[in-house]
């Protein structure tokens, strides 16, 4: 694989993995559509890591307020919004986790392919524009409570299904939820945190326990340009979406899913005739 695929999969990884259109498709779609070769787990865990630090320094200061407040409550007793917020994020992660050890070998035999992707970009896409437009928009990330965290996190289980968007289905839960479409955004790239993590993990541990499971080899300077080129796309497309989604709403996004996935419908017709 050269240079100039692995920096285009790092890009493409950056710029989908925050916004509501699926970066998982997006990986997915060139490597069947071209018959690219596949990246590796390696790769994969580098382009993440750049997008888990993009997420982390641009929400550093809520980050450092939930960690000191989380603290604080464990030594002192009580509770506060921080560190009930904490918790929160752990009963939203708590489901994607057990789902991804329950299903995730499902998917990955049955529920990678074209078709699934159109049909899940298309569905979702409809369920993003109708909790945009029925979303009262008034509620902020303070005022969630735990029934509303795991009801994101349940949702967030349908996101293992390639097409789904880790990042759409949060917010459309939040916006469900009736909060504004930038708390929404805030929550969800918030909860992206700990998933992120999980993932990457659960990748490096395929790695050690499975020697099959590294499809290709790559250099240092391979993975070091990957998370790099993946941190700065994940971390401009992060400002710019909690800078414009308020104003531009989640439509743009909608547009998006529903041509997409009529695009994809059509390959597979033409493949069929």
């Amino acid at each position: 694989m050269d240079i100039l695929h692995l920096i285009l999969l790092a890009i493409i990884q950056g710029l989908t993995e925050f916004l509501p259109i699926s970066s998982s498709a997006h990986l997915i779609i060139p490597a069947q559509l071209f018959d690219m070769p596949d990246q590796g787990l390696a790769f994969d865990i580098a382009v993440h890591v750049g997008s888990l630090a993009a997420v982390l320094y641009y929400l550093r200061a809520d980050i450092c307020a939930l960690a000191v407040g989380w603290f604080t409550s464990i030594s002192d007793g009580e509770s506060s919004a921080e560190s009930r917020m904490v918790w929160y994020l752990v009963i939203g992660t708590v489901p994607i986790g057990l789902g991804g050890l329950l299903f995730g070998g499902l998917v990955e035999a049955h529920l990678r392919s074209l078709s699934v992707i159109a049909t899940t970009t298309i569905l979702f896409a409809v369920i993003l524009a109708i909790a945009d437009k029925k979303s009262s928009q008034q509620k902020t990330i303070a005022s969630l409570n735990w029934r509303g965290a795991l009801m994101v996190g349940l949702a967030q289980t349908l996101a293992l299904v390639p097409g789904t968007s880790r990042s759409g289905i949060t917010m459309t839960a939040a916006l469900a939820l009736g909060f504004d479409r930038k708390e929404a955004a805030r929550y969800s790239f918030l909860l992206a945190i700990p998933v992120i993590v999980l993932s990457g993990g659960y990748q490096v541990l395929q790695i050690f326990t499975d020697n099959q499971a590294v499809t290709m080899a790559v250099s240092w300077a391979d993975l070091m340009i990957g998370a790099v080129v993946s941190a700065i796309m994940a971390l401009t497309c992060i400002h710019f979406f909690l800078a414009l989604v308020n104003r531009i709403g989640m439509m743009p996004f909608v547009w998006y899913r529903l041509i997409l996935g009529t695009f994809l419908f059509g390959v597979l017709f033409m493949g069929n005739t």
